[in-house]
């Protein structure tokens, strides 16, 4: 059986570094972006891996992920990358939060995951891996804030942890597991020149992370390196 992974935030960086990978290992991959007709390496790579589709998705517009949902009604999913995020504004320090902003901020990093997982529940359970994994940060952890700022990307991977270590808990009796994971920083347009570790390193290793999940570590908020962020 063809297993088969959606990724939101497919066209670029991670997500599209995602989609290569997982292509390349022959999973079926439903490739999600704002605007599919503009995504060039996205098509490149669809050329080189028929098992590819593009999807037209804004995970912030609800009514594209129902529509989404139901076009893929039939089809199980073994796992759900929400991906798809924005750091927002990057001079939100105190004193200079925007609330617009920071409402967009989270209506992206939160809401829209948590809209995800519930659009297509039943699609994961449907599959054999039933795993839904979610793109935090290191940011989002209390215990590793050790310089202050960042109040909007912070505060929402925080919410995203507590949304995603929730729905480890409720969806355990359908058999879904869930994974939040930090991938490190790497070098792209969000981490800058002056990062850590390839993209394809990134990714080499969360797939590895995602390949020891079970019931007994869903929920877990993982390092790149495997090891336990604190909460």
């Amino acid at each position: 059986m063809t297993e088969t992974i959606l990724i939101t935030g497919s066209n670029r960086g991670i997500g599209l570094e995602l989609v290569h990978q997982y292509a390349a290992q022959g999973w079926q991959v439903l490739a999600c972006c704002r605007h599919p007709d503009q995504a060039t390496a996205l098509h490149r790579l669809g050329e080189q891996f028929p098992d590819i589709t593009l999807h037209s998705l804004d995970v912030a517009q609800h009514d594209q992920v129902q529509k989404l949902a139901a076009h893929l009604q039939d089809c199980p999913i073994d796992i759900l990358f929400n991906n798809a995020g924005i750091y927002g504004p990057d001079d939100a320090v105190f004193g200079n939060t925007d609330e617009a902003r920071w409402l967009e901020c989270l209506h992206t990093n939160v809401i829209a995951p948590m809209k995800m997982m519930e659009a297509f529940l039943t699609q994961v359970a449907a599959s054999e891996h039933k795993l839904i994994a979610a793109m935090s940060s290191k940011m989002g952890s209390m215990a590793d804030n050790g310089s202050g700022g960042s109040y909007i990307y912070r505060s929402s991977k925080a919410a995203l942890n507590a949304v995603m270590k929730s729905a480890a808990i409720d969806l355990a009796p359908r058999g879904v597991k869930v994974a939040i994971l930090h991938p490190g920083w790497v070098l792209t347009d969000m981490g800058g020149p002056n990062a850590e570790i390839t993209v394809t390193e990134s990714v080499g290793r969360m797939r590895e992370i995602l390949g020891t999940i079970t019931a007994d570590n869903s929920g877990t908020f993982f390092d790149i390196d495997g090891s336990i962020i604190p909460w």
